[in-house]
Order: structure tokens, then C-alpha cells, then sequence
């Protein structure tokens, strides 16, 4: 008997060890510890023709900056709601990064989401509106950049099209691309994935198989949803 009850317990210390091991993985620092990961590879940085809030710094690199300042901040991952939307008690996850980040450059994410979801309540998939939390979920978040930012490749072998600045979205998860490369070219991730996660800029685009969404954030030029439309109006002519 004592047998019997010992291989369950066995086998639950096992599962929980791989599970561990897959985070650990995934999560792993690639650079020292307390630094930026030095950069392998370069190519030219792409720089947005707008700067939303005026301070001689164009969009793109104010969000590149604005994720970077935001994870020096060193957030404490934890899931919780807050009114008024943004965290302000030192914690937060994966979506607040690229709020933040947006939030340097000008751009207030959760006033445009709510927005769109009001305004285009049957693109979302949300049985009621809250533009505290809407903005901090990620399914959100890809239908909002599919239909306002510039879409790019997910292929990450294109490495030039993936720049400093531009947002990747996972299956679960989001992030800001960093500015900096591994040596295959392909560009570390600036992100807040769990409690355990050793650095907040990681190499992980390669071996991440469930990328869903590269966006670039092009306010006020033609992107996402208004592009498609325009385009299905030329061809029809």
C-alpha cells in the first residue's frame, strides 16, 4: 500500500518540477545581472515621424524608452484590478509594460481602448466594458493594434523588420521589442512574464512558437483596420 501511495506523489513532485523547469526556460536571465544586455548585432533603428507629446523625441523611441524606464522601475508581477486603471503600488503584468510604455510617448492606452470598445463593442469580445481592467488584457490588446497599428511580420528570421519600439503579442502574453540583438540579429523582448522572472529584457523571439501579433504604433497615419478598408475600396474599383 505504502508503495502505491508513494508513486502519486512521486509523479506530482515530477510534473511540478518540469512545470518549474519550463518557466525557468523560458524565463531565464540572457544578460548580467543589474545591466542591458550588450547588443550582438545592429541595424538601423526605425524612428517615427510623430512625437504625440512634444518633447523633441519621436514616438517609436519614447515607447522603446518608456518600457525600458518603466521595467527599472522593478515591477512586482501580481494580477490585480485598480481603479483608475494604472498600477501605482509597485506591481503589475505583462500589458502594463506596453501601457507605460505608450503612456512615455504621449499616449493614453486605456482611454483609447475604452474608446474603441465603445465605439466598436462587436469587434471586442467582452460581455461588459470596464476601461479600468479592458486595456490590461491582452486578447484586448491584439484586437485593438490589428486594428490600429501598422502589422508586420511575425516571422522572426525577417530581423530587420523587427525594431526597437514595436510591439509582440503571444497567444497569452505581450511585450515591447527591445533595441537590442542577438547574434543571429533577432532582438531581445522587454516584458513582465511572472513572479519568477529573472530580467526583464530576455532572448526570447526564437524560441517562442506562438507569436500572434507585430505591430508598430503609427497614430494618426493610415494603419490597421482604416488601411485594410481603403485598400478593399481600391481593389473594387
Amino acid at each position: 500500500m505504502k508503495k502505491h501511495k508513494i508513486i502519486p506523489v512521486f509523479i506530482f513532485f515530477v510534473v511540478v518540477l518540469a512545470a518549474a523547469g519550463g518557466i525557468w526556460f523560458r524565463c531565464k536571465d540572457t544578460g548580467p545581472a543589474g545591466k542591458r544586455v550588450s547588443n550582438q548585432k545592429t541595424f538601423p533603428q526605425f524612428h517615427s515621424e510623430t512625437d504625440q507629446d512634444k518633447d523633441g523625441i519621436d514616438d517609436q523611441t519614447d515607447i522603446l524608452k518608456g518600457a525600458l524606464d518603466y521595467v527599472a522601475t522593478k515591477p512586482k508581477y501580481k494580477s490585480q484590478y485598480y481603479n483608475g486603471g494604472y498600477p501605482d503600488d509597485g506591481y503589475g503584468v505583462c500589458t502594463d509594460v506596453v501601457a507605460f510604455a505608450m503612456k512615455a510617448a504621449g499616449y493614453d492606452l486605456m482611454r483609447l481602448v475604452a474608446k474603441d470598445v465603445e465605439q466598436h463593442t462587436d469587434a471586442y469580445d467582452i460581455d461588459q466594458p470596464d476601461p479600468n481592467i479592458d486595456y490590461r488584457r491582452v486578447k484586448n490588446l491584439q484586437v485593438y493594434f490589428g486594428r490600429h497599428a501598422q502589422s508586420l511580420a511575425t516571422d522572426v528570421s525577417d530581423v530587420e523588420e523587427w525594431q526597437g519600439g514595436d510591439i509582440v503579442i503571444f497567444r497569452k502574453h505581450i511585450g515591447i521589442v527591445s533595441d537590442k540583438r542577438n547574434k543571429n540579429g533577432v532582438p531581445y523582448v522587454i516584458h513582465h512574464y511572472s513572479p519568477w522572472q529573472r530580467s526583464y529584457e530576455q532572448d526570447i523571439l526564437e524560441r517562442r512558437s506562438d507569436i500572434v501579433g507585430h505591430y508598430r504604433w503609427n497614430f494618426g497615419n493610415e494603419s490597421g483596420e482604416k488601411a485594410k478598408q481603403n485598400k478593399k475600396t481600391q481593389n473594387s474599383r
